[in-house]
């Protein structure tokens, strides 16, 4: 099987496998999570950058204001998407999480056509309307807005649509976002641990174990997907993103017992239908654009 194939699988199957992680740590209050993961995603990335001796190259752009600018949105956009996560994760809300990442895709066309002016082909509309209406659905069923799964869809659409114009790489981008957030992650970390209500050091050596390997946890797989997106189709990273709410969404269910209720199942059930037509659109739409660029030109052409 190809390389990048494997490291896509890997990258969303250990994205999809977070709820084991976070609730291992859920004594731990969710804004400690969050601070503790960008504290050893630092330390971690920081280590890589060492080992590739590319610190110049990593500075020289930081002399860059619209640089550091686009990069402070985006590591302040991550930071809101994580603690969201692992509240939620650690609130008994797995299957609302994953609900996020379904509809993640669509938020980023949704984005792409407002803010990018990017055009929509006109079977592609009806995905968009009608997961659209799936979420009305849960609202109405709910009786409330399902704000999680909206606020971790729209985070990350707005931090995927910052790091389609930033300039950096995988490791150069996330090492300069934990670096803009490092300071103010541990400064918070020493204040809590000051205030006696801090978890590092407190809890089993195990535990402890558990956060401070949230920087590799976080980075690793984010790494894999930055080496599978540049050696698979997209078409094909496309549909490898829906392992990780799949899991999620299973681990919810079947191992934490969340309810599932009919109208939740009928919710879910129009959201899915809109992935899996929008899905089939863009891989019929490439297959015949395929097809043109491949047919042997006529006589006389």
């Amino acid at each position: 099987m190809n390389k990048g194939i494997l490291y896509g699988i890997g990258a969303y199957l250990i994205w999809g496998f977070f709820p084991l992680y976070f609730k291992a740590i859920q004594m731990v209050p969710a804004l400690q999570i969050m601070f503790h993961r960008v504290v050893w995603s630092f330390f971690f990335l920081a280590i890589l950058i060492l080992l590739k001796k590319d610190w110049p190259r990593l500075k020289a752009q930081v002399d860059n204001p619209r640089v550091v600018l686009v990069y402070t949105l985006a590591a302040c956009l991550l930071a809101l998407n994580w603690l969201i996560y692992i509240w939620g994760v650690n609130s008994g809300q797995v299957v609302e999480t994953s609900l996020g990442y379904f509809i993640n895709p669509l938020v980023s066309v949704l984005l792409g056509v407002v803010i990018l002016r990017e055009r929509l082909r006109p079977l592609q509309w009806a995905p968009v309307a009608l997961a659209g209406i799936g979420v009305l659905y849960l609202t109405l069923q709910h009786g409330s807005l399902p704000w999680i799964a909206l606020a971790l869809a729209f985070t990350f659409g707005m931090y995927g649509l910052l790091k389609k114009i930033a300039p950096l790489g995988a490791l150069y981008g996330l090492t300069l976002e934990t670096a803009i957030l490092f300071l103010p992650a541990l400064g918070y970390l020493l204040f809590v641990e000051s205030r006696g209500s801090g978890s590092f050091g407190h809890l089993s050596w195990n535990l402890n174990a558990v956060l401070a390997l949230s920087g590799v946890v976080t980075a690793l797989p984010l790494l894999m997907f930055a080496t599978a997106a540049r050696s698979i189709p997209l078409s094909l990273v496309g549909i490898l993103q829906y392992f990780a709410p799949s899991v999620q969404f299973l681990l919810g269910v079947f191992l934490y017992r969340e309810p599932f209720s009919l109208p939740q199942r009928i919710g879910f059930g129009i959201i899915w239908t809109a992935l899996l037509i929008y899905t089939l659109e863009g891989f019929l739409e490439r297959r015949r654009n395929a097809h043109i660029v491949l047919a042997p030109a006529e006589p006389g052409d």
